[in-house]
């Protein structure tokens, strides 16, 4: 384009830098301008035809990926003849270019690793290194959580997103809390005075539990889940409906409610559990413990 070589003409006056040099550096900028607005143009198109966020989210990804790719290649193409030069430069540092990227030559393999062997896929809900939240983003370096509360918050999101790097998996064990299957035990805690008729209260409890719409569809679902996962882990459980173990703790009686839930249904299905004890101990038909 003759504006190109005009304006590489001028710089080289001003710079007395080659102009070669400076059309090489326009043709890389026009070239991923280019491909920006190729995918920008692809994407919105993709957009109008699809209303799913998780299937936009995906598509963004592949085609980032595609496009880093072509304008890599186009980029070598531009710069071939120096190509040669720059690997030879790089060849009497490589011992200290190696050192300085370490981390990220790690944190490479690592993604590789993440990606054949799936320790964790978007969406699960993790935790590594003391970190515990949501995955919702994953690249070649690194993966991004939706971090979630301690168990004291009942793990509700804090609206913070921790970018981790993928070298974590070699340094850390990886929780993952649905890769087997999607539900987790949870328990609760109901204290009742030692004058409480306890067959009675355990009997009001299960019947709070067992008729949450949540709780009571799960121990069938489980039970799928178990036999499609036992071909890779050597997982059983004895009982998967809601059961409730009594303990004696100093001046009262501790209920301990137990039962499968999905992890991030944990809070609002507790809510409501603690909103019928509630009805039943208003109605004095549970004793609470209340020092």
């Amino acid at each position: 384009m003759k504006w190109i070589v005009e304006l590489s003409d001028g710089l080289e006056k001003i710079t007395d830098v080659p102009s070669h040099l400076f059309k090489l550096i326009i043709l890389s900028i026009l070239c991923i301008i280019f491909f920006k607005l190729l995918k920008s143009i692809f994407y919105n198109v993709y957009i109008r035809f699809n209303e799913s966020p998780k299937k936009r989210y995906l598509y963004n990804r592949k085609s980032q990926l595609v496009f880093g790719i072509l304008t890599i290649i186009f980029l070598i193409i531009i710069w071939e003849k120096y190509i040669t030069n720059v690997i030879t430069f790089i060849s009497f540092f490589s011992a200290g270019v190696i050192i300085a990227i370490r981390e990220v030559i790690l944190n490479l393999f690592a993604g590789m690793y993440i990606r054949v062997n799936k320790p964790f896929i978007l969406e699960d809900r993790i935790e590594v290194n003391g970190i515990k939240g949501d995955v919702v983003n994953m690249t070649a370096t690194g993966f991004d959580i939706l971090e979630i509360g301690e168990r004291v918050n009942s793990e509700q999101s804090t609206g913070r997103i921790i970018h981790v790097p993928n070298s974590y998996v070699f340094s850390y064990p990886i929780k993952n809390y649905v890769k087997a299957f999607k539900y987790i035990w949870n328990e609760l805690t109901v204290k009742v005075t030692l004058n409480a008729d306890i067959s009675k209260t355990k009997g009001i409890l299960y019947k709070i539990v067992r008729k949450n719409s949540v709780i009571k569809e799960i121990p069938k679902k489980m039970e799928s889940q178990i036999d499609d996962a036992s071909a890779d882990y050597r997982i059983y459980f004895n009982n998967l409906e809601p059961i409730i173990y009594t303990s004696i703790v100093d001046d009262h009686v501790e209920l301990y409610i137990r039962y499968l839930v999905h992890p991030k249904k944990a809070r609002n299905v507790e809510n409501l559990i603690w909103i019928d004890i509630l009805k039943e101990y208003k109605a004095k038909r549970i004793s609470l413990y209340e020092k």
